[in-house]
């Protein structure tokens, strides 16, 4: 099976890749780790990539998708994949279909996991952080049994820059300006599963493979 991972930050995309990888006996990928792969093996287009990476640029599209193919044609991925951080975009996404044509694979589904916003914002702005050991908690799901202390080091409990409110609102605002033409692009093709994801980890991943019709 073939399949497209979306969702917002916050979402739980990255437990439900693990879970349903297994599952479904396909390899997750994802950009980052297609990038790390490609660097490592030295491909001319890892090379590539490397040098935009080390300068602080964006990886251009065709060195992405030139890389994204790259992984698509290896043994692993010929009963199946789930990819996941990509596409980001339209233009991506009719970049991915060509490679899928060249390489006589079709898309089965893209599953869209759907949390709403004050949902992710509570998820995203709970997380508290040790100062002294680094250990991570939860203000609402994992919370410390000794408040704002670290229940391992006693250590104080701080929120990171990158998880306050202003912050994070501001990364579902560009997930939501960027994805939204996506979504609109695999509904208008058919392919669009819209999954709840406000449910416990078990009850996603029970919805997603009903919905994929492999429960």
């Amino acid at each position: 099976m073939k399949i497209i991972l979306m969702g917002p930050p916050g979402a739980g995309k990255g437990t439900q890749a693990e879970v349903l990888t297994k599952e479904l006996n396909i390899p997750h990928i994802s950009t980052g780790d297609m990038f790390r792969k490609a660097i490592k093996e030295g491909t001319p287009l890892g090379v590539e990539a490397k040098r935009y990476i080390d300068s602080g640029k964006l990886v251009p599209d065709e060195v992405t998708v030139g890389i994204v193919k790259e992984r698509l044609a290896e043994p692993d991925c010929q009963a199946g994949f789930l990819l996941d951080g990509f596409p980001r975009t339209v233009p991506q996404a009719d970049a991915l279909e060509n490679t899928l044509n060249e390489l006589r694979m079709k898309l089965d589904k893209v599953i869209n996991i759907v949390v709403k916003r004050e949902a992710l914002l509570k998820r995203l702005t709970g997380r508290r952080v040790c100062k002294g050991c680094g250990a991570t908690y939860h203000v609402v799901f994992k919370p410390s049994q000794k408040g704002d202390q670290c229940e391992q080091c006693g250590g104080e409990l701080y929120q990171r820059s990158d998880d306050s409110e202003a912050v994070v609102a501001n990364r579902l605002n560009v997930y939501e300006q960027q994805t939204a033409p996506l979504i609109e692009y695999y509904q208008a093709k058919g392919l669009l599963l819209n999954i709840e994801g406000s449910d416990s980890v078990e009850e996603v991943t029970r919805k997603i493979l009903q919905a994929l019709g492999r429960e």
